[in-house]
């Protein structure tokens, strides 16, 4: 058999929160492409996948399997046990970089066996001499994509996913023609991520004195945050608060598509608000853009290092407000 063209493929990551998902959604798309006919395992080994849930449409026909909580990853003493019950593949492609979660990886019967850990050691083929592993998520899969394909792909800038007709009707209801609406993420699945909420209720404020609506994105863990948003910031919107099943990543990202201009910190709503392809200004703290960023042509990153460390508090009101007033020039507003 050709190992090129496998009938059967696992693909091994940790987890898949929504972010993680669209930036690895080219890759994804690429394996179908690489392999039309494999039946494609994704192994979620230490936590689980939004790809059996939430983003499980947007890969239908791509991915054929989830396996989730598979407990690969975790500990070394894994490797005194036989992963996934003996199941065989022809491919495994390893997305991670620990020597001995890809050694446990490696036990799984295989023909080719993909994996960076160990500089590409247990690897069954390698890049060439002198190779860099990138820092991007986005092209570290699609370099291992290409070593497993020998097939060439490349880095989009952005993402097409359309979030279809009835997503679009819906957005439009809740988003109608006339005002410019201004868009606000303060969440993240992490605490650290967060710029302070007051300074999204200033901005939001602010660009409400100016004749526009905030629009506020808040996620299922953010509900304390309504309250003191709704009392500081009358005319603001909760889109996310209005319709059932609200939390669909592809209504988001239709909801992006009704908006002049966003803030938002490193998050799966920030990136799904990227995709609606309007301008974006994404704020990082502890995490790094060159890895995390947002797929999107109109991006106006603001890091925290440049203000002196990691923390995002570093990040001054003024640039934020600076970075969305460009933002807001370049379309006009």
């Amino acid at each position: 058999m050709n190992v090129s063209k496998p009938e059967s493929v696992l693909v091994y990551v940790g987890l898949d929160r929504v972010g993680d998902s669209l930036l690895k959604l080219p890759f994804v798309r690429g394996l179908r492409q690489a392999f039309p006919d494999a039946h494609i395992t994704w192994l979620a080994g230490k936590e689980t996948s939004v790809y059996a849930t939430c983003m499980a449409p947007v890969v239908k026909g791509l991915i054929d399997e989830v396996i989730e909580n598979a407990g690969i990853g975790l500990h070394p003493s894994e490797l005194l046990r036989k992963p996934l019950g003996g199941r065989k593949f022809d491919l495994i492609i390893d997305s991670q970089k620990i020597m001995w979660a890809s050694a446990s990886l490696w036990r799984i019967p295989h023909k080719t066996f993909i994996s960076p850990a160990g500089r590409f050691l247990l690897s069954s083929k390698k890049p060439a001499r002198g190779y860099k592993f990138p820092k991007s998520m986005q092209r570290q899969l699609l370099d291992l994509l290409e070593l497993a394909s020998g097939e060439k792909f490349r880095t989009p800038n952005s993402l097409d996913l359309d979030p279809g007709d009835a997503y679009r009707a819906d957005a439009l209801q809740l988003l109608p023609q006339g005002p410019d609406y201004i868009g606000f993420a303060p969440g993240s699945g992490g605490k650290p991520k967060c710029w302070a909420l007051e300074n999204f209720i200033r901005l939001a404020a602010a660009q409400a004195d100016q004749g526009r609506t905030p629009v506020f994105f808040l996620g299922p863990q953010e509900p304390e945050w309504l309250e003191p948003v709704r009392q500081q910031v009358p005319s603001a919107l909760f889109p996310l608060q209005e319709k059932e099943n609200c939390f669909d990543p592809l209504y988001t990202i239709a909801l992006a598509g009704r908006l002049t201009a966003s803030v938002s910190n490193d998050s799966g709503v920030g990136h799904m608000i990227a995709l609606g392809g309007n301008p974006l200004v994404s704020l990082f703290g502890p995490t790094v853009p060159e890895k995390f960023m947002p797929m999107g042509d109109q991006l106006t990153i603001i890091e925290a290092k440049t203000f002196g460390g990691r923390e995002i508090s570093l990040i001054p009101y003024q640039a934020v407000a600076d970075a969305l007033k460009v933002a807001l020039q370049e379309t006009g507003s």
